[in-house]
């Protein structure tokens, strides 16, 4: 993707300082039940989980820039022996997620040929008018490290 700046990047192609201090945007936080604190040395280490799932699984999470500067990190991680989308972005670019969406889930289904891609929103997101747009239905209940996550399905 290249359109107005935006790239899609393995992770692994923005310096870890920029990870770092994405990690640590604590207003993106209070959408993130799951964030802490992280030291730069723990940001290089999600930076090497989060990218050896292109080589496990042949598709993982990307670094998302605008004209270079990492605005937040996206794409889809296993889950449940499925593809779950994820979408974080710094606080400063909350605007940009409605094209993200459109085009990261496009590849999703024609690149990587998936038939159905889950989300897992945190109750303080009520997304679920805008997700049905992208054409999510609300899929249940789940957990992940004990916090509850309301699961959205696309097919």
């Amino acid at each position: 993707m290249n359109d107005d700046g935006i790239a899609l990047l393995r992770l692994t192609e923005v310096p870890v300082e920029a990870v770092h201090a994405l990690l640590n945007d604590t207003r993106s936080h209070r959408h993130l039940p799951l964030a802490a604190p992280v030291s730069v040395e723990q940001a290089a280490a999600w930076v090497r989980d989060k990218d050896a799932q292109w080589g496990q699984y042949g598709y993982g999470p990307w670094a998302i820039t605008v004209n270079g500067r990492l605005v937040g990190w996206g794409g889809f991680q296993r889950e449940d022996g499925g593809a779950d989308f994820a979408l974080v972005l710094h606080h400063a670019d909350w605007g940009l997620g409605r094209s993200l969406y459109r085009v990261m889930l496009e590849r999703g289904f024609t690149e990587f040929g998936f038939d159905a891609v889950t989300i897992g929103l945190p109750y303080s997101r009520d997304a679920t008018v805008p997700l049905a747009r992208f054409g999510f239905q609300p899929d249940g209940e789940t957990s992940y490290g004990g916090i509850a996550f309301r699961p959205a399905l696309a097919s």
